[in-house]
């Protein structure tokens, strides 16, 4: 009986696998959903997309060109976003500077300046006294970036970034969530769709996100109440 559970279980992702497309993504296979959806922070038939990410992850920098290329590309689709995955746990120095730098308003502008120092420079800004060194020198001004850094609002979000994984059920970075339901990421992509070789995985990030935003906002206007025209007073 458990060769026979075993069997069927390996049978059902082979089967999930072979209908597996990027551009019509499946729960289970490019894709999972939520059982419990969260809060997203859209109006009308926008959606919202998320990133979780960190700076040192060299898959979340192997993305980031693409991810960048497709947000332009939606426009005024969708409401995009970041939260940085608190790795080492309530006082994560990365998240810490993503937080401050979100609360500067800085958060886009400075995205590709900390990868390229991770990633290209070797910085090893993981620590607060590192963070704090390296920040004046991309012209930002120290003072500024320290109240921010100390705020009561940045310090509570880093405590409570841990929660939100945990709500969203995110295990891992890079990972995409949209309209607070739909996970995917460029492993589980590649992971359904064995033939893609690393080159492609990313434009089948690209296309897996393009059907899901779709699906979001023809499922948003399909909800929205029809219009109707008043008619003048006495007809």
């Amino acid at each position: 009986m458990r060769f026979l559970r075993i069997a069927l279980a390996v049978a059902s992702l082979v089967a999930t696998t072979a209908f597996a497309s990027p551009a019509d993504p499946k729960d289970g296979a490019e894709y999972v959903t939520l059982a419990s959806p969260q809060p997203t922070k859209t109006v009308g038939k926008k959606v919202e997309v998320i990133e979780f990410f960190m700076y040192h992850c060299p898959a979340c920098n192997a993305l980031e060109p693409h991810l960048a290329e497709w947000v332009k590309k939606q426009g005024d689709n969708i409401v995009f976003r970041r939260v940085h995955f608190p790795v080492s746990g309530p006082n994560d120095p990365e998240a810490h500077l993503h937080l401050t730098l979100e609360a500067m308003g800085k958060a886009e502008e400075m995205h590709p300046k900390v990868l390229r120092a991770f990633h290209i420079e070797r910085l090893r800004l993981n620590k607060d006294d590192a963070i704090l060194e390296w920040i004046p020198k991309q012209g930002v001004d120290k003072a500024k970036f320290m109240e921010y850094w100390n705020s009561f609002g940045v310090l509570t979000k880093l405590k409570s970034a841990s929660q939100v994984m945990s709500n969203y059920k995110i295990d891992g970075a890079p990972t995409l969530v949209i309209d607070g339901r739909f996970l995917t990421s460029p492993s589980s992509i590649g992971g359904a769709n064995p033939s893609l070789v690393q080159a492609t995985v990313y434009p089948a990030v690209q296309q897996t996100l393009d059907a899901l935003v779709a699906r979001v906002q023809k499922e948003k206007g399909a909800a929205a109440p029809a219009k109707t025209t008043a008619k003048p007073a006495g007809k």
